[in-house]
């Protein structure tokens, strides 16, 4: 058979295995049952994009079967290839969506099956940062395991998210990959069809970050083409299901790299046989580049969680002190790749004695012509990703409250404390090569020395904090633009001030103006303020112009301070939503994590497929975590008084600050304890009656609508 006939072959096996699947669950459920896939707004994520049509029950599928079948159209011709391609994704789907109809819980560890969409949300920032260059999709049976764990770990080091579907799972697991979300390797399932799951995180990705309107299957197929950063691997023999699935992927624009003889499609379906250049070829079908630094450490870079029991070495987390600092100072004063431990080393005739806890503390000196104060804690902040980059290393919290865990593995590697002093010195002289000209790592464990320089590292972050507190949008005389996601979400621009973070939650007012120092050219614009048009709303004409030429004229103006006229726009990736409970005249706030329905009866996912993608709903709004104790949060409504309820866990985090500034806006204490959450009530007549009982503001507020 030629290569057409071949992808007919497999597309027609696929609608096979769906009609077959679906009709038989119709036969034992009966055409009523609900079918969706677990916390997606999406329902039947690919279906609902390309055709428009949220699917609800099994007899609803049937229609999307109806849509497989006229998809299939047998001519030699690239294009009605490619469409049988998609037949074959959809119906995959069905397939896949008829396994979650009959059991809520089909795929079991190590398969993941279905990715949820607060997963592709949190991706979101890390993938237009470039901390996650591209997506890689792994399916079949590589020759063998070790060839297949030397190309997994290749695109782990790289900081790739990698896709497993098939047998190379086990023999990812016998080539000892470490795998997880967090280690951006997810084995999805044994099965052909569980390729589906990739094919739908990309088709949320343009639902999400796009905007691209469900339905409109070109616009679709265009944003995944241009947008989304993936390639597959097939490895073993190609069965015809394989190469029908293959023409899916080259149909939404992700090339195909086999160890297959095939006829070669140029650009799209490409034959490598040397498995040694399996990954360069890979990442430079889908022109994806990567910023190699090299680290002389005995351990590669697979930042993973470390459990109890693979434990050697623990630092902090409550048990001891620890903390980092990033120092700015002469250029005199520092010495270029200096690496210095003071105390107790690793030792591995340890490991016999179980866990070795130590007090630590890492301060990190950096010194260079256009360094600034002010960009400590922006240096300092990445001391998170710099270390959990290690592998065999954990690292979690900041500050005075850092926590830090070495694996047994690593030890008996020969992982020092000097290694993390070598990565903090490659990562800060790499990524903020324009600012740091020489940079020295102290690493301290004699508990006496780490104690007496504690009293330094806190003043530092209390001089900082008041400096912060200092900073706020009536004290500068520029505002930053952050078009950053635009890779994801092109009609999508954040406005950053001092007194709002970017909706991601990552790029503050210091974080942009640092960025702009960092790269002149690159995503954080300054905003000269001059005349302001509307102090309680926040409106400016600079900001206005910049956000409607940045947009390309999508959006034409923003207010600053309100979520019901003119709101800012939002990418997809922020780490909350607010929207309006009109019967508690009040609003609602959920974070990505809460898998519950809100009190105005959508979940995130529903609430938040409202505002992605550069769209602005008035009465909704994304935004990060920190702004919702800042003073501007909805202040034209009346500021955060407003809030009425919000998921308990959002609610501690929160506290402290909000209720500092309701105190000082209002003169109400402990104003979180009116806030109703979901171990109150979740449902409009329960919070209103707790609101009641409490005296909540809001209730007494002019009318929010």
């Amino acid at each position: 058979m030629n290569l057409y006939n071949i992808i007919y072959t497999g597309a027609h096996q696929a609608y096979d295995a769906a009609n077959g699947a679906l009709t038989s669950a119709i036969a034992e459920k009966g055409k009523d049952c609900p079918v969706a896939f677990p916390d997606t707004a999406y329902s039947i994520p690919c279906i609902y994009a390309a055709t428009g049509k949220k699917m609800a029950t099994l007899g609803d599928l049937e229609g999307a079967l109806e849509i497989v079948k006229s998809l299939i159209v047998e001519k030699p011709l690239l294009e009605t290839a490619l469409n049988a391609g998609l037949a074959t994704a959809l119906a995959a789907e069905i397939v896949e969506a008829v396994k979650y109809a009959l059991n809520p819980t089909p795929y079991e560890a190590p398969c993941a099956g279905h990715v949820v969409d607060p997963i592709i949300r949190s991706l979101g920032v890390p993938l237009v940062t470039g901390d996650i260059p591209g997506v890689a999709v792994v399916l079949g049976e590589c020759k063998d395991s070790e060839t297949l764990g030397k190309i997994v770990k290749d695109y782990q080091s790289k900081g790739l998210l990698t896709f497993l579907v098939g047998k190379v799972i086990d023999q990812a697991i016998e080539a000892d990959v470490k795998m997880g979300v967090d280690l951006r390797v997810i084995p999805l399932g044994y099965d052909v069809t569980s390729v589906i799951h990739v094919v739908s995180v990309a088709i949320r990705a343009a639902l999400i970050f796009g905007a691209v309107p469900p339905g409109d299957l070109n616009q679709l197929l265009e944003y995944t083409a241009k947008r989304v950063p993936a390639f597959v691997n097939a490895f073993g023999p190609l069965s015809e299901l394989i190469v029908a699935c293959g023409a899916g992927a080259i149909a939404l624009g992700f090339p195909v790299i086999t160890d297959q003889v095939v006829t070669e499609v140029p650009c799209n379906l490409l034959t490598q046989r040397d498995y040694d250049k399996f990954v360069a070829t890979s990442l430079e079908a889908r022109n994806i580049k990567i910023k190699i630094t090299e680290i002389p450490i005995p351990v590669g870079f697979e930042g993973e969680r470390i459990r109890k029991a693979e434990m050697a070495y623990e630092f902090g987390g409550n048990k001891t002190p620890a903390w980092e600092l990033v120092i700015a100072k002469p250029m005199a004063e520092v010495e270029d790749h200096k690496i210095e431990v003071i105390g107790e080393n690793i030792d591995p005739a340890k490991l016999a004695d179980g866990v070795t806890r130590l007090p630590l503390a890492v301060v990190v000196n950096v010194a260079g012509k256009a360094m600034q104060e002010d960009f400590e804690p922006v240096l300092e902040r990445r001391f998170h990703y710099f270390m959990n980059y290690i592998e065999g290393l954990m690292h979690v919290g900041q500050r005075d409250m850092a926590w830090v865990r070495i694996s047994k593995d690593a030890v008996e590697k020969g992982f020092k404390l000097e290694h993390i002093g070598e990565v903090m010195y490659a990562m800060m002289k790499d990524e903020f090569e324009a600012v740091v000209d020489k940079c020295e790592v102290t690493i301290i464990t004699d508990e006496k020395l780490v104690n007496e320089r504690k009293s330094e590292a806190l003043a530092r972050y209390e001089a900082r904090d008041d400096r912060l507190a200092s900073l706020v949008d009536d004290s500068v005389d520029e505002f930053y633009s952050c078009n950053m996601c635009q890779s994801f979400a092109p009609a999508h621009v954040c406005v950053v001030t001092p007194e709002r973070l970017g909706l991601c939650g990552a790029v503050s007012w210091l974080d942009a103006k640092a960025t702009k120092e960092l790269n002149p050219t690159g995503p954080c614009q300054p905003i000269v303020k001059g005349e302001c048009l509307d102090e309680k709303k926040g409106i400016w004409e600079s900001v206005n112009e910049t956000v409607n030429q940045i947009s390309q004229g999508a959006v034409e103006k923003v207010t600053l301070y309100s979520i019901m006229e003119d709101p800012m726009t939002s990418c997809g990736c922020f780490e909350c939503i607010c929207g309006i409970m009109p019967e508690a005249n009040g609003l609602v706030i959920v974070n990505r994590e809460y898998p519950g329905t809100t009190p105005v009866g959508m979940t995130f996912g529903e609430l938040a497929s409202m505002t992605g993608g550069g769209v602005q709903t008035p009465g909704f709004m994304g935004h990060g975590r920190h702004f919702i104790s800042s003073k501007k949060f909805a202040y034209t409504e009346g500021g955060p008084e407003r809030i009425v309820w919000m998921p308990k866990e959002l609610k501690d985090f929160v506290a402290d600050k909000l209720n500092q500034t309701v105190k000082e806006m209002a003169g109400i204490d402990n104003f979180t304890d009116m806030v109703c959450d979901e171990t109150i009530a979740d449902d409009s007549e329960g919070v209103c009656a707790f609101l009641e009982e409490k005296g909540h503001p809001a209730l007494s507020m002019d009318p929010i609508m």
